[in-house]
């Protein structure tokens, strides 16, 4: 079975599980910030795919400062050197002491580490890990293997799909 593409190994995510497993990011990280009760500062998303989750873990850890960092490490299916289109608000930044990253998976890590590098003593979460990225995340809450393709809800519409055997 090596002739499988490697999207064909897919891991489907539905809204409903996205936002259980992004609820579940927010409670291990509750407590866990640098600040006085184990706070956060603020909560930047990287767009497009942590903008779900991270819009969840502030609301659940009511953190109300939210930004974003836009950054290209993808054209379609294919990884690409990462580069920063939108950086957040320098002034809330800083060193990223207190701010909480989010994304929804790190896959080769390149992402994070170009945000990593900007923002050194941020704390980094993902909902979703692969081996190869693991290094560049702080906490996450599920694993799956390198020769997995994560479907998100936002990248799917319902249509017909073939059998995993399919008709070989």
């Amino acid at each position: 079975m090596t002739d499988r593409l490697p999207h064909e190994k897919g891991f489907h995510i539905s809204w409903d599980q996205i936002h259980r497993d992004s609820r579940a990011l927010a409670w291990r990280l509750d407590g866990h910030g640098p600040l006085e009760g184990g706070a956060w500062k603020a909560v930047v998303a990287i767009t497009r795919g942590g903008m779900a989750p991270a819009m969840i873990v502030a609301r659940e850890l009511d953190i109300r400062i939210v930004d974003t960092i836009s950054v290209k490490s993808y054209n379609h299916q294919n990884q690409m050197d990462a580069q920063v289109l939108k950086a957040p608000d320098p002034s809330t930044m800083g060193d990223g002491t207190g701010i909480l990253v989010v994304d929804d998976l790190v896959d080769s890590g390149k992402t994070l580490e170009l945000v990593r590098r900007l923002y050194p003593r941020a704390h980094f979460a993902t909902v979703y890990a692969k081996p190869k990225g693991r290094p560049m995340v702080d906490t996450f809450i599920t694993e799956v293997s390198q020769d997995t393709w994560i479907f998100f809800p936002w990248d799917m519409a319902l249509q017909y799909v073939e059998p995993y055997r399919g008709n070989r």
